[in-house]
């Protein structure tokens, strides 16, 4: 048995693609989706939306979703997307034309928020602080 036969074709494919020494995290979401539960191709892309994105963990806590094993920031987690999805196209036999043209189905992260000067210190009282203390000394 030579090594190309130990692993499934599907995961070679995703090897081959993903093959600079870079590329590794994006190989292994590529073979996520070549090993995803799902039956179709539409159950297969909503396991990559599940694992690429951080969702909260905890109910109504947005912050929990740091919490979440997913990439992380956003750019990151449109790659995981798309290498899990060349996973799927793999496992489905989707022309890569077809794959291409998938997007997650997640809205555009907010702009970041505008960063606000803090307002100035109020204007200081004319005179110095001199003369509220007395010219005696101890």
């Amino acid at each position: 048995m030579i090594p190309q036969q130990w692993t499934p074709p599907c995961g070679n494919q995703c090897t081959n693609k993903y093959a600079a020494l870079m590329q590794i995290p994006w190989r292994v979401f590529c073979k996520k989706g070549c090993n995803a539960d799902g039956d179709t191709w539409e159950e297969c892309l909503s396991e990559c939306d599940e694992i690429c994105y951080k969702d909260p963990v905890l109910k109504d806590q947005q912050w929990s979703a740091y919490i979440d094993r997913s990439p992380g920031s956003a750019t990151y987690s449109q790659d995981c997307f798309h290498a899990c999805v060349s996973g799927c196209g793999y496992k489905f036999d989707i022309p890569s034309e077809k794959v291409t043209e998938v997007h997650p189905n997640r809205p555009l992260p907010p702009p970041p928020a505008a960063k606000t000067n803090p307002p100035p210190p109020p204007p200081r009282k004319s005179g110095s602080i001199t003369e509220d203390v007395p010219s005696t000394s101890a």
